[in-house]
């Protein structure tokens, strides 16, 4: 991911974190776009496979964290929803 990439995803993320009611995702996105870009410089290896878990939580929240974590990690554009 090029830093322009990067940039601009994590603006997108930022703004939806704001305006959507589903901050919890795009809190989890950002942080897998942080890791994306920065590479295992960015957290640990114990917390990247935590945040990797919270998709299969029972708490909806935690869940919604981990599906933002895994599309960041896949570099993939936030969307609106």
């Amino acid at each position: 991911m090029t830093k322009q990439d990067f940039e601009s995803k994590m603006a997108q993320a930022r703004a939806m974190h704001g305006l959507s009611d589903r901050f919890y995702y795009y809190e989890g996105c950002m942080r897998g776009l942080r890791r994306t870009y920065h590479g295992e410089t960015f957290g640990t290896d114990e917390q990247h496979q935590h945040w990797l878990s919270l998709t299969e939580d029972v708490d909806e929240t935690r869940r919604e964290k981990g599906r933002g974590y895994r599309d960041g990690l896949q570099g993939k554009s936030p969307t609106v929803t």
